[in-house]
Order: C-alpha cells, then structure tokens, then sequence
C-alpha cells in the first residue's frame, strides 16, 4: 500500500471548537487516519499529522483547508509563531510505495484545486518549487500575514494557484512536497527571548550577521532555528526545524544547544516534539546515552526519551509520538 503523510499547521490554538471540525473534516474521509494534534497556545497554532491512500490524503487535506478558511479570521489572530494564513503550510510526505516526484504531483493537485476552488493565494515550496529564491518556507513566509499584502504586489512573490490579491481573512498558504523533518523545540531556564534567539542563531544552519555586518555561519547542517517565549511553559524556547535528521539529529541538536547555552550560564531544561518522529531519532539518542551497553530497542527508546527530556515539560507517549508505532496502531497494512 501507498503511503502519503500530511502535517497541516493551521494558525488556530485557543478555540478547541474549530479544531474539533477540522479533525473532523479528515476523519470524514475514507483511508485516512488522524495520527496526532500538537496544540499551542501560545504560538496560537496547531499541527495535525494524518496519512493514507494518496487521493484520500488530498482529499482530507483540502477539506481541513476549507474548514479553516471557513472558521478563522486571520484579522484577529495572534500568536508567537510566525504565519500567513489560516492555513499556514501544508507539507506533503512520501512514506512507504511512494517517490518524491509522486508526492510532488499529489501537492500539485492540492495546489491547484485550493487555488481554485476556495480560491486562498497558493505558494508552491521545497521540492514542488523549481524557483530557487521561494523554495523555502522562511522565503515565502518572510514579512509575514502582516506584510503579505504588500509582498504579493511584486511579480516575484505572485503565487502558483490561486487569486494574485491577497484575502485578508485566510491569509494565503503554502504547499508542497518534502521529506520527513523533526520539529523539535528545547526550553531554557530562563525567560529571555533574546537570548534564546542568539542560541538559535548560532546552532542554525544560516547563522547570524554580526555587529560588522558579517554573516556567521551557524555549527549545524539542515537546521532552522528561532528563538522565542513560551508561555505554555513560561520560558524561552529554541524551536527548531530538522530539515534532515539522518544530517542533523535530535541528539546533536540537544548537545550543541547545551554547549552553547552554558556560555551564558544557562540550562536546558526539557525538550518539546512537534507532531511525531521516526524512531531512529530516539535509537541514537538512547545508544548514546547507554553507552552501547544494550541492543534492546525499549531499553533504548526509554534512555533516548530521558536524555533528551522529552518528557520533563509535558508528557510523551512512545507509542503515540514515534512516527513508526503511530502508522502501525492506525494503519493495518502497514
């Protein structure tokens, strides 16, 4: 069987009513099954994760879409986290039986049909985009909902499907095809924005400007980074993107952070997954950590999850948060 991931990250985390309908605007649809919610309130937005049959997939995903349109206003959303629409970005992954080129043709039929038919402004990204310049997330979300009705009027920054004038009560969104990533954000002792993002900006892959106007190049390959205040947990927070966790893993992330978070007297103190991840993450953390003294993978998974704590700010059930455990508790055939 064909495998298609969906992690749709809607600009919602306060009204529980809205993403009640959403879930259930996915669970609607035949081969399709709703793998998990990550709900913030503070950064006002909510990841869904669900996968399936290709078509059903699209399907599911255009139909979330459409609930969103529907029920949020983006002239009245804030939040922490940086977005253009209700439908902030919706990636598409290829899991098992599928290439990327296919997933690339399934975002495009997503693309095109919410261009269309709910007519929202749609960005192509990552391996559905051949410009170069927009390929990435932080290039097209650059300025933000705030600033986006000015960015459309270049015809550099038109969209791939959909109206060329910017909706201000969706906002516009961003699709397209990608490979499996870990969002992964560490909280600090301390409440200073400022300095989580100098952490972020030295550990990024694109680094930082100094005072001379150099550009710094960050320590990590395939890592975005910011840094902000959460109030969910009333601390700073460095939140990450793994573009390529077989590159940059969770465990290379968490050591390098605390590294440099000691150079200014300050601890990690637990670590946050966005959504799910592939087991392979939480092996290496746990091998690690064990010191090559056992194979056994549940000795392993349970050592990975306490050197990372992943469990000291909110909890984390294995069997829930693991991408592979997640797909077999859901999916029969896989």
């Amino acid at each position: 069987m064909s495998i298609l991931e969906c992690i749709p990250n809607f600009s919602e985390g306060l009204n529980v009513s809205v993403l009640n309908h959403i879930a259930k605007a996915i669970e609607n649809i035949p081969d399709v099954y709703l793998l998990h919610q990550d709900r913030s309130a503070s950064a006002n937005r909510t990841v869904f994760t669900f996968a399936g049959a290709p078509f059903a997939v699209v399907e599911a995903a255009f139909q979330a879409i459409k609930v969103a349109q529907e029920e949020i206003d983006m002239r009245l959303q804030k939040g922490a986290h940086p977005r253009i629409g209700a439908t902030d970005v919706c990636p598409l992954v290829p899991l098992q039986g599928l290439s990327m080129q296919e997933a690339i043709h399934y975002a495009a039929l997503l693309a095109k049909r919410v261009g269309e038919e709910l007519a929202i402004p749609v960005f192509l990204y990552e391996h559905s985009q051949e410009r170069e310049y927009r390929k990435r997330l932080p290039q097209i979300r650059s300025g933000q909902y705030e600033q986006f009705k000015i960015k459309m009027t270049d015809p550099a920054w038109q969209p791939d499907y959909g109206p060329h004038t910017f909706t201000e009560a969706c906002g516009a969104t961003v699709i397209g095809a990608r490979a499996l990533l870990v969002a992964f954000n560490i909280s600090l002792d301390t409440k200073d924005a400022v300095l989580a993002q100098q952490i972020a900006n030295e550990i990024r892959s694109i680094g930082y400007v100094n005072e001379q106007g150099e550009r710094i190049k960050g320590i990590l390959p395939q890592l975005r980074a910011i840094g902000w205040y959460s109030s969910d947990f009333n601390c700073a927070q460095v939140s990450m993107n793994l573009l390529d966790y077989t590159t940059t893993s969770p465990l290379q992330v968490w050591q390098h952070c605390s590294a440099i978070a000691a150079k200014y007297n300050v601890n990690l103190i637990g670590s946050e997954l966005i959504g799910l991840m592939p087991e392979a993450c939480l092996l290496e953390a746990g091998t690690f950590a064990l010191s090559h003294t056992t194979t056994h993978k549940n000795d392993l998974i349970k050592a990975g999850i306490d050197y990372l704590k992943l469990d000291q700010v909110k909890p984390f059930d294995a069997q829930e948060k693991i991408l592979e455990y997640a797909l077999a508790a859901k999916l029969p055939q896989y």
